[in-house]
Formats: C-alpha cells, sequence, structure tokens
C-alpha cells in the first residue's frame, strides 16, 4: 500500500514519543514491502531561510519537512495558531510537492495537532483516514478542560475521532478514554501497542558494580505533573528508612522542574536527590543497568514507553497502574505495581523490590522476553496495515460542534474497560 503519515514529529525533530513512534511504524512498513511517505516539519522557531523545505529519503521513508512559513508566532504563546499554519504549510506543500506525482491509498493522521490537514487530505483524496490518538486534553488534565485552549484542544481531537474512517490508539486504557470523551463505541477503536527495538538499549559493556552508600533507584522521561515525579519524592522518606542510604536519580527535563526542586526541600531529601537533566541514549542505558529499581510513578499514561526502554535494558520495574502502564507492568510478572498518587503504595513497592533481589531479577527477565512478542515493530507494523486494508473512505462529513460539560469529563463520561460493568 501507499501510506500517507501525517505526523508533527519526525526525527530529528521530537518531542515525546510520538515522533520515535512514526519513525519506527514508518520504517517497519516500509521493510515490509509498503511505500510511506511521512508529511511532517521543520524545528519549532525556524523559517524557510534557516530551514528550507526539504524533501529527503530516511531508512527507505520518504520524508516532506516542511518549513515554518513567514508569520510571527510562537508555539507556546500562540499554540492554536501556530497549529493551523503548520498545518496549512503542510496542506500547501502536499498539494504542491506531493500529490500530483504521487497519490496515497490511505492517510494516517497522530494526533490532534495534523487534524486540520490530514481531514483535508483525505476528503480531497477520496481515500481512508486512520487517525492514532497518543493521548487526549481531558486525559492531562485528570478530565478537567479547565480553559479556553484546553476546550480547543478537545475539540479538534473530537473532530478528528469522529471523522477518521479508523481510530488506533496504544493501549486497553486509552480506547476506553478515547471513546468515552468523543462518543465512540469502543469495540470500533484498535488498540496496537506502542514498540520497541531492543537493540538501541543494547549494553555495551559488563554490569555495573553494585554502588556503595545504598541503592538507586531512578526515574527517567519529562518532567510534567502528570508524571507523577512528585509522588516519588513524596515516597523517599519512606523508602529510605526502610533502606538506608537510598538515592533517586531523575533524568529528563519539563516544565515542572521547579516545582520537583520545591518538593525536595519540603520532603527534606535534598541530598539523596539528584536531577540529571537530559542525557544521550548511552548514558541513559548506564543509568538504567546500574539502577536498582527504576520507578514510573505517572499519574497519566496513555502507553508508558519508557517502561519498554526499562525492560529493554533488564532493568527491576516498579510502576503505577496508570492507563497503559498497568497493561505493560504486570504486578507481580514483569514488575511491582501500585495505584496513581499512592504515596505509601510506592514506598510499600519499592521496598518490595529492593528487599528481594533474586525475585526482581526474575520480573526483570519476564519484561524482557515480552518484548519480542507484544512489542516488536514487525507485528506492530503488521496489525496497523490489516487495519489500512479494512479502511473504507466515508467521504467529507459536516460535523457540528462537541458538547462540552463544565465539569469533570471523566464524571459525565466514565472510561470503561471492556469487560468492565457499566
Amino acid at each position: 500500500m501507499r501510506v500517507l503519515m501525517v505526523s508533527w514529529e519526525f526525527p530529528p525533530v521530537v518531542v515525546g514519543g510520538l515522533g520515535r513512534h512514526v519513525h519506527a511504524l514508518s520504517r517497519e512498513l516500509v521493510a515490509a514491502g509498503h511505500e510511506v511517505v511521512v508529511l511532517s516539519r521543520a524545528p519549532t522557531g525556524t523559517d524557510a531561510g534557516t530551514h528550507p523545505t526539504a524533501d529527503v529519503t530516511v531508512d527507505g521513508v520518504r520524508v516532506l519537512r516542511v518549513a515554518e512559513d513567514p508569520p510571527e508566532l510562537e508555539f507556546a504563546a500562540d499554540l492554536v495558531a501556530w497549529t493551523l499554519a503548520m498545518g496549512h504549510a503542510m496542506l500547501r506543500h502536499a498539494l504542491t510537492a506531493l500529490l500530483p506525482g504521487w497519490r496515497p491509498d490511505v492517510v494516517h493522521a497522530h494526533d490532534w495537532l495534523v487534524a486540520h490537514p490530514s481531514i483535508a487530505l483525505a476528503d480531497a483524496l477520496g481515500v481512508p483516514l486512520v487517525a492514532t490518538v497518543h493521548a487526549t486534553e481531558a486525559g492531562r488534565h485528570s478530565g478537567w478542560l479547565p480553559g479556553p485552549l484546553n476546550r480547543q484542544v478537545h475539540s479538534t481531537e473530537w473532530w478528528l475521532a469522529q471523522r477518521a474512517d479508523e481510530i488506533i490508539t496504544c493501549s486497553g486504557a486509552m480506547r476506553a478514554e478515547v471513546a468515552a470523551l468523543h462518543d465512540l463505541d469502543p469495540g470500533a477503536v484498535h488498540v496496537v501497542h506502542n514498540g520497541i527495538d531492543p537493540r538501541r538499549w543494547r549494553a555495551r559493556s559488563a554490569a555495573p558494580a553494585p554502588a556503595a552508600g545504598g541503592p538507586r533507584i531512578v526515574f527517567f522521561g519529562r518532567l510534567e505533573y502528570e508524571k507523577g515525579v512528585q509522588d516519588l519524592i513524596a515516597a523517599l522518606p519512606g523508602i529510605r528508612r526502610r533502606h538506608r542510604g537510598t538515592r533517586l536519580l531523575v533524568a529528563g527535563t519539563g516544565t515542572q522542574r521547579e516545582m520537583l526542586g520545591e518538593r525536595v526541600a519540603r520532603h527534606r531529601v535534598k541530598g539523596a536527590v539528584r536531577f540529571l537533566g537530559h542525557l544521550p541514549d548511552g548514558e541513559l542505558t548506564a543509568l538504567l543497568r546500574a539502577a536498582d529499581a527504576v520507578v514510573l510513578p505517572s499519574r497519566y499514561e496513555p502507553f508508558g514507553i519508557v517502561a519498554l526502554e526499562a525492560a529493554a535494558v533488564g532493568a527491576t520495574l516498579v510502576a503505577s497502574t496508570a492507563g497503559g502502564l498497568g497493561e505493560l507492568v504486570r504486578d507481580g510478572e514483569t514488575g511491582l505495581g501500585f495505584a496513581p498518587g499512592d504515596v505509601p503504595g510506592i514506598a510499600d513497592a519499592v521496598d518490595r523490590a529492593l528487599a528481594d533481589p533474586a525475585a526482581a531479577r526474575r520480573r526483570a527477565r519476564a519484561a524482557r522476553a515480552r518484548l519480542r512478542t507484544d512489542f516488536s515493530w514487525p507485528v506492530i507494523a503488521a496489525q496497523t496495515a490489516r487495519i489500512y486494508a479494512g479502511a473504507v473512505p466515508g467521504g467529507p462529513r459536516e460535523l457540528p460542534r462537541p458538547k462540552i460539560p463544565t465539569g469533570n469529563l471523566f464524571a459525565t463520561h466514565p472510561p470503561v474497560l471492556p469487560g468492565a460493568p457499566s
């Protein structure tokens, strides 16, 4: 098949896990014999003078990296206007530089930021529109849409979900969430997990020697409120009472770095916490291999690719049951779990992991073995290709705006996991 993927991220433009997902999926589809073009963008804050539109081939994937247009727009300050401008530039370049000589069999949109160009292209070409919803605005805010911007994002997500001919989510939890928030039948939403290439995380040196001075627990990921690092910091005093000298190493960057520093001071663990910032892959791999436990305390997590990355290294996993994490880290089998936001539960789970290293190693081996079956990219690409093949173009649809409750959307539209009582 000829596949046009539309994504606001594609390496080297990477904001989160979405860009790496699109890169790996498109590469694997090409390896399976499909023809893939990715329509993406140049880095934020550049323009056609510094980063002109480029038409390149990456791992067999044709990538059209579209330059930003002249209007002075900032991502953080003008998000909706910036997104509309990005979509307009993508659409214009697709029409002038791509489609005259190439026509896709399917358009695959990744998240709300590319809803406008994706819908326009699918409508104009008369081909199926497949959309992967990687996260939701309400989910990121615990069910709330507190301001106009949040409601604008939510309504765009709803539009994309309603217009798409097929919807994909990365976990069963996300399927339930997307169906509830966007008025869909859960049975019509596909679950296709994110994947991982374990070779990227292969160690190139012997296992680190045990450290003197106490256990090392590691968090890595974005420093945002929904990642729950503040809860791990709050649990650290209790962990240190049971395991003297325990240190917390935090790898990553984000908007909540200052808040987390304040939490460290509040809980009087300044000497036990180090913020390492962004680490290159090699250093991150070494850090994870040296950890006595990798703790992922997310309050909201559509999938949790970091859990797969830690498993690929062979790390001991301790994770919340938020969203997709609860499907990736099976309590007692591939790791240890706790309820999102449960500070005593974090301390108890970390205590169990540190108290029985032999059992922790058995769980780590089970988690690593699962990568070859449930989370391999060839399997994921084949699942996605089957969805493409079964998609039927529904054609243009004129839709009203969604009615957005003023309260918590999870209270008015509670997600119900398949098989759970309604």
